[in-house]
């Protein structure tokens, strides 16, 4: 008797989905080429067992400034214990695949970090870890296609086992379309309990049994908010619409500190719902549950048998993006299979190839397509509802820096939100969900919404702390926390100086909250120069040489190396584009200066400072 089939284990660390998106497709197309494969997050998997596989394909996201996903914290720690020894992976051989941003400064950190691990612990690479780019024309997958190619081959080298046909032997799609891996039970309404549920507990109970909850995702919120203030910031002639929000808590309220993240369920436009219902010949009125196949034959998964019927237009409008995200690659391989007009099959099957990538990226992704249009362009696709329930993106709650401080607004979250509308390649208009859902509210709705708070990059700092502060633009928001929190913390004790440095394009139409920071600017205010601090404002299109908030630390060079010397921490927000690199620059320069050392020692002086917690960064694309 030979050697059984080899089984292919991919271990995924996901913050919003793309990664477990790239594990799956991993996965898929070593089961095209006869491999089967087994997927699991890494917070399912224990690493003490690493020692143990043979080959593992590891499929990790980098988010915000270089952090680890949630999922992958836990299998992080374990990694970095010093008892373990540069030979405890000598069997493994692994690679790693990383999906990262090369807009922010730690491009794909996590991939390399953990790739440099794994090889000081013993193990070996099976091929060149990949790094997919988010700001490619064609994504991540650019890099992912090419990269799987290469993965196939050496593992074929490693083991033949992997392969019994050889890694080019490639089962048709259609063959492998398999069933979809979620089931929906449909349940008559006479035999359901009148609807007693609270809105929290519905949230809760449909977002549990959405396929698109991440393991570590909280469903229920943390409370709901009702909005009392919707108030425009720019002015008119300004190329944005930058509104002021306020809001105050419903019923139970939650405690948070300066620098914290909410992040919002936006609703989706109710006539979009109807219309995707209705193109895809679904009851509204029906009530189903939503349950995993793989676990129908094992009894371990008791919560199951559990979930509470739900009408299928309510899991619809709070689970499935239907209206603004667009689909993934599968979604476009799994409607071939289901259409029945030759030449949207033919499209669609040429989208799922490697040679349509880059058509399906203009198509899809640039043109930011919904899953409503796409149905809506391939008319004779009729796909079940459970693969819709499974393929559809998750709707995702937005996140938001506050700009408040409960210190000076007890009982209220404030926002700044930049309301996002853009035109494609095509020129069609777009707009953001969430941020038109905000600016379309009133405070006489009195709609609740629903939400949850988190810990951000920015951690609160202590009053003693002196602070050099940059928001260019909405990335002022966690600074007005700042700033008004210290203000009431120096009516009753010694508070450190705050120097604030705020940019945006012209100062008559984009200076946002001016009131606030000029009254703060004067005589014996927080960020009044006779306390130590200061207020420095860039415009960059108000005169025919742009000026950036970088080019004023520059011009502030003493003050600010003066307040470092005096243990001040740096806090930056805003862009992710090349804002935090350039400011970052901008002090190495002056440590540089200062110092009289050199390019690297000035930026491991910044790093120590980063290492200490005195040096943070919030920034968002």
């Amino acid at each position: 008797m030979g050697e059984k089939q080899r089984k292919l284990l991919v271990l995924y660390a996901s913050q919003t989905g793309n990664a477990l998106d790239a594990a799956e497709r991993i996965g898929r197309e070593a089961e095209r080429r006869g491999c089967p494969a087994s997927i699991l997050s890494t917070d399912q998997f224990h690493p003490s067992s690493l020692p143990h596989e043979e080959a593992i394909v590891f499929v990790v996201s980098t988010t915000g400034q270089g952090d680890s996903p949630d999922s992958f914290k836990e299998f992080w720690r374990f990694l970095l214990q010093r008892n373990l020894g540069n030979s405890w992976l000598q069997r493994l051989r692994f690679a790693v695949f990383g999906l990262g941003d090369s807009g922010y400064q730690k491009y794909n950190f996590v991939a390399k970090k953990l790739d440099k691990r794994l090889l000081d612990l013993g193990a070996t690479t099976i091929i060149e870890k990949g790094l997919g780019d988010d700001q490619h024309p064609s994504g991540y997958e650019a890099t992912l296609d090419p990269w799987m190619m290469s993965l196939w081959g050496a593992l074929y080298q490693i083991n033949p086992k992997y392969f019994p046909k050889g890694p080019d032997v490639v089962i048709p799609q259609d063959e492998l379309i398999d069933q979809p891996k979620y089931r929906i039970l449909y349940h008559k309404q006479e035999t359901l309990e009148p609807a007693l549920m609270v809105e929290s507990d519905i949230i809760e109970r449909v977002r549990e049994m959405s396929p698109g909850k991440l393991s570590k995702d909280k469903s229920k919120p943390d409370c709901f908010l009702k909005m009392t203030k919707n108030e425009v910031l720019t002015k008119a002639g300004s190329t944005k619409d930058v509104r002021h929000f306020e809001f105050q808590f419903v019923s139970s309220s939650i405690k948070y500190e300066v620098g914290d993240v909410v992040e919002l369920l936006p609703s989706q436009d109710s006539s979009a719902i109807d219309a995707f219902i209705e193109r895809c010949d679904l009851d509204p009125e029906s009530f189903i549950t939503v349950h995993p196949r793989e676990t129908e034959s094992n009894g371990s998964f008791g919560e199951v048998i559990t979930h509470v019927p739900i009408k299928l237009k309510t899991f619809v409008e709070l689970t499935m993006d239907v209206t603004s995200a667009s689909p993934r690659r599968y979604f476009f391989e799994v409607m071939s299979f289901y259409a029945t007009a030759e030449h949207e099959k033919e499209r669609l099957q040429y989208f799922a190839t490697p040679e349509g990538r880059d058509d399906l990226y203009n198509y899809n992704q640039k043109e930011r397509r919904s899953v409503l249009e796409v149905l809506e362009d391939f008319p004779s696709v009729q796909m079940p509802f459970e693969w819709l329930v499974q393929l559809v993106p998750s709707l995702k709650p937005r996140a938001f820096s506050i700009s408040s401080s409960p210190l000076a607004h007890p009982a209220q979250v404030h926002l700044t939100v930049s309301v996002v509308s853009w035109i494609t390649p095509y020129k069609r208009p777009r707009k953001g969900l969430c941020s038109t859902w905000l600016a379309s509210l009133t405070p006489e709705q009195g709609i609740n919404i629903p939400v949850w708070f988190h810990k951000g990059s920015l951690p609160a700092p202590p009053q003693s702390v002196p602070l050099i502060l940059v928001g260019p633009g909405t990335g002022c928001a966690p600074f007005r926390g700042f700033i008004a929190e210290r203000a009431v913390q120096a009516e009753t004790s010694p508070t450190a100086p705050v120097m604030f440095f705020f940019g945006c394009r012209n100062e008559d139409t984009d200076f946002l909250y001016r009131d606030f920071w000029e009254s703060h600017a004067r005589e014996g205010g927080m960020l009044s120069v006779v306390k130590g601090g200061g207020f420095y404002t860039a415009f960059s299109r108000d005169q025919p040489k742009k000026v950036y908030v970088q080019h004023k630390i520059r011009e502030m060079r003493k003050e600010v190396w003066d307040l470092l010397c005096d243990g001040a921490a740096v806090y930056v927000a805003g862009s992710s584009t090349k804002m935090p690199c350039d400011v970052m620059s901008a002090l190495e320069e002056i440590v540089m200066e200062e110092t009289g050392g050199s390019k690297e020692m000035a930026s491991r002086w910044l790093k120590a400072l980063e290492k200490t917690g005195r040096y943070n960064v919030e920034a968002w694309s």
